[in-house]
């Protein structure tokens, strides 16, 4: 059963709290990580590309020549792919590119990404994080204090008061606070380091386990 050491903002060891091994202590599986992040990706593009086919451009409702006695290919409009100012042939319309992945599939990649994080020693736990007005300057100096000064996801729980703190973290370019049932695969990979609250650590551990 994974420990770990529970700090407060001053980065001083308070005490140790055990993790629930079902959601932070299980081997990684890879390629279902993999397959997350895809769909994660996939479902953030906009898919608004459009060209317009022959029977959406303008113009071309006659031919552009008799049919017969000119030497030339017959030619029925001049708004057929070939003309300049025709239509595109098989070009990109409007789509979706989200794709899906199974219920179980999901949790799984998210228990597995957690057990990353505590495996290569990337996750920190804080006792809560309270501070008395939205001021960058203090969150920096709690980053300093509990050493997570690199790209860091920051999960509180929504029954926190965290509101200042986030106001806080937005300001830092490498930074990022999420509520803990906002969580997901490719921001917890795309983190070197991820600050869970006590709070959220439970609430995790209740969806997850």
């Amino acid at each position: 059963m994974p420990n770990m050491v529970v700090l407060n903002q001053a980065g001083k060891e308070l005490h140790e709290i055990s993790l629930n091994p079902e959601v932070f202590g299980i081997e990684p599986n890879q390629q279902v990580i993999f397959d997350a992040i895809v769909m994660q990706r996939a479902s953030m593009r906009q898919g608004t590309h459009d060209v317009k086919n022959r029977r959406e451009v303008s113009g071309g409702g006659r031919k552009p020549y008799r049919q017969k006695g000119t030497g030339n290919a017959r030619q029925g409009s001049t708004r057929a792919p070939q003309w300049r100012g025709g239509g595109i042939v098989f070009g990109p319309t409007p789509r979706s590119y989200a794709t899906k992945l199974n219920r179980k599939v999901r949790r799984l990649a998210l228990k597995s990404v957690l057990s990353e994080k505590v495996i290569s020693n990337d996750m920190i736990v804080v006792d809560k994080f309270e501070l008395a007005a939205p001021k960058t300057k203090d969150m920096v100096q709690i980053i300093d204090n509990i050493k997570a000064t690199n790209k860091t996801l920051f999960v509180v729980s929504g029954e926190e008061d965290y509101e200042n703190a986030y106001l806080s973290v937005r300001n830092i370019d490498t930074m990022m606070m999420l509520t803990a049932d906002k969580i997901n695969v490719y921001d917890i990979v795309n983190a070197n380091k991820i600050v869970f609250t006590e709070a959220a650590v439970k609430c995790v551990e209740e969806v997850l386990g």
